[in-house]
């Protein structure tokens, strides 16, 4: 549960790189915590990826790292904690690994270096209107065509950030005649191709983060179907299996804390500030206690992979209580800023920079016990796979 002396001197090593390879200007929104455009989490990947840093958790053979599980870990926490760009995680941490695990030879030499290189942008087709938490009813169909080829009719929605995509990965159902769960398919769909219709809509926190993403009679070639027919719920599974350990997020509930600590240290009550306010710092202790209780248990998972267990239904509790642990943070952030977290009415300069992206954040962070597979979906599997309760 400690760090060896090699793992405290790359952790240094990691963090004197990210001061000194970190642009200016992205530096200086990190520093106030502002919100990044997607060509500034490009420029970063492609920085990354000139390191050899972008996807330290891949094979070496596909351009990864060969660091071990606890550098990696090092790795993305101080990523979090100098506020760097997050990479967008479809392409490097979701298709990606899958691909490596269950692709043939063509798609991995034809995807793999593009993802890596951030050459080709990647989103997720999985939830639709009638199909979230229970995805398993979802209805896009996917009829086979003449050629041996998919035909592609449907919808998906909460397709994150697709109107920058060049590809998306999604699940298709290719046998309406079977249960539910044996008719998916796994696919690849150049989001150029004709029929694709990508709508983007406000979230309320004012960002552009989601859209519907329509198809109407779409192209996929045979050659992008991954894996085996039908087979598609095996593969997803185990796709959300990488996302829910991702969104954890420690890293970024110790920053928003931080983040909270300076709010309030500045905002005077009564004469004096909050920070020193006995109840208040009460508050900001609880979740803090709370938040190294998951860091313990993060680190458990870490040294079990380090010794060469693969996370299982132990990552639905790191989702859980991360994503609750993340709304929290923001929650106290917002009550820091009283009426000011209003930012939509205030005037420019009445808040600090630091402070301008809070609220757009607290509400963006709603979603977070929604993706990756709802909470009450994860209290389920804890319970089945866990504590062994029947179904």
């Amino acid at each position: 549960m400690s760090y060896s002396p090699e793992h405290v001197a790359f952790r240094e090593e990691v963090r004197e790189w990210i001061q000194a390879a970190m642009p200016e200007h992205l530096r200086a929104k990190a520093e106030v915590d502002a919100a990044f455009a997607h060509a500034d989490v490009m420029e970063w990947h492609r920085i990354l990826a000139a390191k050899g840093w972008a996807a330290p958790h891949w094979p070496v053979e596909h351009g990864g790292t060969g660091w071990d599980t606890t550098r990696r870990f090092i790795f993305n926490e101080e990523l979090e904690l100098a506020g760097a760009p997050p990479l967008s995680p479809f392409g490097l941490n979701m298709v990606g690994p899958l691909l490596i695990q269950f692709a043939n030879d063509w798609q991995k030499q034809r995807f793999l270096p593009k993802i890596l290189a951030g050459e080709e942008v990647w989103c997720q087709g999985y939830s639709e209107p009638n199909a979230g938490s229970d995805l398993a009813s979802l209805q896009l169909r996917a009829d086979t065509a003449a050629d041996g080829g998919f035909v592609l009719n449907g919808q998906k929605t909460w397709t994150t950030y697709a109107q920058y995509a060049h590809w998306i990965f999604l699940l298709a159902r290719t046998d309406p005649n079977v249960k539910k769960q044996q008719g998916i398919s796994f696919l690849l769909c150049d989001m150029r191709t004709p029929g694709v219709t990508v709508k983007p809509f406000l979230t309320t926190g004012g960002t552009p983060a989601f859209c519907e993403t329509w198809f109407e009679n779409v192209s996929v070639p045979r050659e992008n179907l991954v894996g085996e027919l039908n087979q598609g719920w095996t593969y997803a599974k185990a796709l959300l299996g990488h996302e829910r350990t991702l969104v954890s997020g420690v890293g970024i509930s110790a920053r928003t804390l931080l983040r909270t600590k300076r709010i309030a240290r500045d905002k005077l009550v009564d004469g004096r500030p909050l920070l020193e306010d006995p109840t208040f710092r009460a508050k900001i202790a609880r979740v803090e206690i709370e938040l190294e209780a998951l860091r313990m248990v993060v680190y458990r998972t870490v040294a079990a992979a380090q010794l060469g267990h693969a996370p299982g239904a132990e990552s639905s509790i790191l989702k859980l209580r991360g994503t609750e642990i993340q709304q929290a943070c923001f929650d106290l952030a917002m009550e820091v800023m009283g009426h000011d977290s209003l930012s939509w009415f205030n005037r420019d300069g009445v808040v600090s920079a630091r402070e301008q992206s809070v609220a757009s954040s607290f509400n963006y962070i709603r979603a977070a016990t929604i993706y990756a597979g709802s909470n009450e979906i994860q209290k389920n599997i804890i319970a089945k796979y866990i504590l062994g309760l029947p179904g």
